[in-house]
């Protein structure tokens, strides 16, 4: 890694002590300039790790062009904050972590990926076809591979659609902490419950309680239909370590503006 991340990714996100933010940047939503700034703007708002991908940015040239973007923004700022004795250095220890919807969607720029499997998919594929494809891309790179189970909720979104999953209904909890015991059984570090981008609901608190409860040691991330920060804060409550969003983002050009609302959000999460 070039950034000085404390020992690996996985500590970063092991260590966080309290619910963290993750925003979550799509290439093929913005330029890799518009990223790079809303990237800054929820790190001074109090994010504290960086997704990039989507579930359809399958090229790796807008991927990788958005990590480095972003990774240089980061960067300029550590660097600006390293030569004031006021300014707190280590709020740009960030990680920019891969968030691929296949094996092509790759950079060598980038701290970490998530190599997951698409759990609940009825396409092999996503399940483990891709995981195979990219393992040798991984392995070149020599960038971090942090386990990943990706659990897809009703009512999905565009991840459950283009994923094929077979979606879990809201009030399925033994279907739920059936998959995340398998994902812990395979050896999975994280699970990712996911109801999809953009969608007018988040997985249920009851369900976010109940997988805590099943999977204690690993690091658990609630992402979808997190539109409020009282929302996600009933998620961080029930048990998530780390809430994503990613839509919301997309809604402020204005960095300033984005910066006011994330901190807010992030506020309301860790009340």
């Amino acid at each position: 890694m070039t950034q000085d991340i404390s020992t690996s990714v996985l500590h970063h996100l092991r260590i966080n002590g309290e619910t963290g933010h993750i925003i979550v940047i799509d290439p093929d939503d913005q330029t890799p300039e518009i990223a790079a700034k809303r990237a800054i703007a929820c790190i001074i708002a109090g994010t504290r790790a960086i997704l990039v991908g989507g579930s359809t940015a399958i090229d790796g040239t807008p991927v990788h062009d958005t990590v480095v973007a972003i990774k240089e923004a980061i960067e300029l700022c550590r660097w600006n904050a390293s030569q004031d004795s006021d300014s707190d250095e280590e709020m740009w220890n960030i990680p920019v972590i891969l968030f691929p919807a296949g094996a092509r969607a790759l950079s060598p720029a980038a701290d970490a990926i998530t190599y997951m499997s698409l759990m609940n998919s009825r396409n092999l594929q996503f399940v483990m076809g891709e995981q195979v494809i990219g393992a040798p891309i991984v392995e070149k790179m020599g960038i971090e591979a942090i386990p990943m189970g990706y659990i897809v909720f009703a009512p999905g979104g565009k991840v459950g659609a283009v994923g094929e999953a077979n979606l879990i209904e809201s009030d399925d909890i033994e279907g739920a902490v059936a998959y995340a015991l398998a994902a812990k059984m395979l050896g999975f570090k994280m699970v990712y419950l996911e109801a999809g981008s953009g969608v007018d609901r988040p997985v249920n608190s009851t369900i976010i309680r109940a997988v805590r409860e099943a999977i204690p040691e690993l690091i658990l991330i609630v992402g979808g239909g997190m539109r409020t920060g009282e929302l996600a804060q009933a998620s961080a409550r029930a048990g998530a370590d780390w809430i994503v969003t990613g839509n919301l983002t997309e809604e402020y050009d204005d960095a300033s503006e984005l910066e006011n609302v994330m901190r807010k959000y992030i506020q309301t999460l860790r009340e």
